[in-house]
């Protein structure tokens, strides 16, 4: 039996959507992923938004149409904005998909039609809109939805074939875009600079995936640690003092305090440096210290001073 994996995945910029897949069920080495019905719905409002930014010419859409076991029958119609030649005079026609759902059918195994539209197919959309509207939140029978998935490019050649329905599978999940589109993992990136497929859900650090530092400063609060771990791998924590630009004024291994001179200590200057650098780069932008884990320490001589504790190292 092949695995399934709940994941991520994305295809550049678009996404990233919840998922399921098996891994090792590739198209040229890209996935093939199934989507919950909420979330097929983000994919179809994604493939419009582009299409309507850079054109139907290239780009794939996706449609749910939403309907009630117990609702009349319906006609929807998609148009593109693009024209296709219809013989050898030049004549150009729109290119536009009609589909016809009978809602009250489907559970008796009737299927939606595809096909061209035509003007009587435009106004039977109409007259379906008007009679949904009027009729919304009326209905009685189960939710039903519809997938659509068109592929104008080839729709414009003349395709039959460039429309279909997508039917859900055994787990009720929408394959969209399988077998054919570029869809590949989304990652998740880690404080310490690597970044892991969503569903490897602890980095090579230590860090987890959720537990992971989100904000500026919590992420800058580690990599402050990792630098100072360069030179003192058994860094635990540091005292800031937040006096003028903040810098750090204790490092601690445990309960011992770390000699932070630079002729007798394990650091150089440059090191605290960079350390002192990136927190104060991060206090630039985010001032929520307590979303960060800082933690006001009292001291008599200032009110200025937060303990700040670095991740457990890797033991691994």
């Amino acid at each position: 039996m092949r695995e399934e994996i709940s994941t991520r995945v994305c295809i550049d910029d678009f996404g990233p959507f919840d998922c399921r897949l098996t891994p090792s069920s590739l198209w040229n080495g890209f996935l093939s992923p199934h989507f919950a019905l909420g979330v097929a719905r983000e994919v179809a409002a994604g493939t419009q938004a582009i299409a309507d930014e850079v054109g139907y010419e290239c780009q794939d859409t996706v449609h749910v149409i939403d309907g009630r076991a117990d609702s009349p029958h319906t006609v929807h119609v998609f148009d593109s904005g693009l024209e296709r030649v219809v013989n050898e005079w030049g004549d150009r026609e729109p290119v536009a998909v009609a589909v016809r759902v009978p809602w009250s059918g489907l559970d008796r195994g009737e299927q939606p039609t595809i096909s061209a539209a035509t003007p009587a197919d435009r106004k039977a959309a109409r007259k379906s809109a008007r009679k949904a509207a009027r009729l919304k939140g009326s209905g009685r029978g189960q939710d039903r939805a519809v997938i659509v998935h068109l592929r104008w490019q080839h729709l414009a050649e003349g395709s039959t074939t460039a429309a279909e329905i997508i039917e859900p599978d055994d787990d009720g999940l929408y394959c969209i875009g399988g077998w054919e589109w570029c869809w590949g993992y989304s990652h998740w990136w880690c404080p310490c600079g690597s970044h892991q497929k969503w569903h490897e859900t602890q980095c090579l650090c230590g860090l987890t995936r959720e537990e992971r530092p989100k904000t500026p400063l919590a992420i800058a609060t580690v990599l402050a640690g990792q630098t100072l771990r360069s030179l003192v791998p058994d860094v635990t924590s540091a005292i800031v003092d937040l006096t003028s630009l903040g810098h750090i004024c204790q490092v601690l291994a445990g309960e011992a305090e770390v000699d932070l001179a630079d002729d007798t200590g394990p650091f150089d200057t440059e090191t605290l440096g960079e350390a002192d650098t990136i927190l104060r780069q991060a206090l630039g932008e985010d001032t929520d210290l307590a979303a960060a884990g800082w933690e006001h320490v009292p001291d008599p001589q200032s009110d200025r001073l937060y303990r700040i504790a670095f991740p457990a190292p890797r033991t691994h």
